[in-house]
């Protein structure tokens, strides 16, 4: 997610390596990368808040770098921090198009973590006027209506997620959980199968193999019903 946005942001930024020491925005989004490349959510957070700040001459960078600091505090598992970002970042008409669509689906994502499941929806509808073709937005829905008790609307989730990213292990995985909480365990065991083929060795492969264990179990065929039961005895002519 913090791709789209922070590709923006670092665009005029220096180089990680060669951060200056100064109080400028384009330093402050150097510092930021660096310590998102190297696993410090929180640190680079603060530091995209400092860029957003620092910023007083371009408003679109201000907004890309509250929006990339909204997305770093999702990452530090701060989603109260994060709303107050990616709100100014919202509140700027000069974050538009795919940008404005990636705030507004980690602004769902904060909301949903704080269980303010109403803003959540609202901001995932909003997103989907720019960012219908991004399979990650589709998926946080189909797992936002699982939470919301709506099966309908998670299984039309997903399967739009699934069009997207007809092999992405994650989704994939997702699904599953989607057709076990709509009554499908049958449905959902053929999910997770694709995701064990996809992912045998990996960490997805491993939660699928476990999901699979826990579904009820698969009646036996026909072909393997036991042994035979013995005829009933032919009924004989009365003499």
């Amino acid at each position: 997610m913090i791709l789209l946005i922070a590709a923006a942001v670092a665009a005029a930024a220096p180089a990680p390596a060669a951060c200056p020491d100064v109080v400028t925005s384009e330093a402050f989004v150097c510092r930021a990368l660096a310590a998102s490349k190297s696993g410090q959510p929180e640190a680079a957070a603060q530091a995209f808040e400092q860029a957003a700040e620092a910023q007083n001459e371009n408003e679109a960078e201000k907004a890309r770098a509250w929006a990339a600091a909204g997305n770093m505090w999702i990452a530090a598992n701060q989603p109260g921090k994060a709303a107050i970002a990616l709100d100014k970042a919202l509140a700027s008409p000069q974050l538009q198009a795919e940008q404005r669509g990636e705030a507004l689906l980690d602004r769902a994502r904060a909301a949903e973590a704080q269980n303010d499941l109403k803003t959540a929806r609202a901001k995932v509808s909003e997103a989907t006027q720019t960012i219908s073709e991004d399979p990650f937005l589709w998926y946080f829905s189909a797992a936002l209506a699982i939470r919301e008790g709506n099966a309908a609307t998670a299984k039309s989730a997903v399967q739009r997620a699934m069009t997207l990213a007809p092999d992405d292990p994650t989704v994939l995985f997702e699904a599953g959980h989607v057709f076990q909480f709509a009554g499908e365990p049958d449905q959902a065991r053929t999910f997770w199968n694709r995701v064990d083929q996809l992912d045998h060795n990996g960490p997805m492969g491993k939660a699928a193999r476990e999901a699979m264990a826990m579904l009820p179990a698969v009646p036996p065929a026909d072909g393997d019903a036991g042994p035979p039961a013995k005829p009933a005895p032919v009924p004989q002519p009365k003499s």
